[in-house]
This record gives structure tokens, C-alpha cells and sequence, in this order.
């Protein structure tokens, strides 16, 4: 089994910076591709950045320059830096790790904004 678990949500005032973190564990036999993905209230599940097991990095464009996807070298092990956070960004956030053609999912970190 594989499991996915994400932590660093919370509550924060516009213009706040949070860093969430993804740890992926189990019957994982090496390096896989991660990523962040976000959903809001009444919306559909949305990517926010991707990262290779090389660690290249891919954004959605409206994110990019606010958000940064990092992970440990070695492990799956994922983070995301979010700053100058806005109201918008309010979502369910999800941790995934793609291994083998099957994408793995946390149960989601809850990040709200405050205006």
C-alpha cells in the first residue's frame, strides 16, 4: 500500500505566506514524479504545480510566480511554498505521487484565505 499524507493547511490573512508538506511512504521502490493539486468550494479539482523525480518543475501559469514546489533529493518528499496569498486560493489542497501509471492521493490539507 501507499500512502500519501499532506500537512501545513490553516487559516491565514491576505498576503500571508503558508508552506505545505507532502510525505508519500509504503510499497514505493524508488523516485516518482509529485505534485500539488487544489479544489474549491464548488469548482473542479485543479493542478497547481508538478515536479519530476529530477526535480524539474512545472507550473500553472497563474501560480507560478507565487508558488514554489520543492522536494527532498531522494525521497518523496514534496513541498509547496505559497506567498502573497489571496482570498482565491481558499481550497482543499492534495498531494499526489504517479507511480507505475496510477496517481496516488493524500486526503487534502485545508488552506483558507482571509481578506
Amino acid at each position: 500500500q501507499v500512502q500519501v499524507v499532506e500537512s501545513g493547511g490553516g487559516l491565514v490573512q491576505a498576503g500571508g505566506s503558508l508552506r505545505l508538506s507532502c510525505a508519500a511512504s509504503g510499497s514505493i521502490f524508488g523516485i516518482y514524479p509529485m505534485g500539488w493539486y487544489r479544489q474549491a468550494p464548488g469548482k473542479e479539482r485543479e493542478v497547481v504545480a508538478t515536479i519530476t523525480s529530477g526535480g524539474r518543475t512545472n507550473y500553472v501559469d497563474s501560480m507560478k510566480d507565487r508558488f514554489t514546489i520543492s522536494r527532498d533529493s531522494g525521497k518523496n518528499t514534496v513541498y509547496l511554498q505559497m506567498n502573497t496569498l489571496k482570498p482565491e486560493d481558499t481550497a482543499v489542497y492534495y498531494c499526489t505521487l504517479l507511480m507505475s501509471g496510477r496517481s496516488y492521493w493524500g486526503q487534502g490539507t485545508q488552506v483558507t484565505v482571509s481578506s
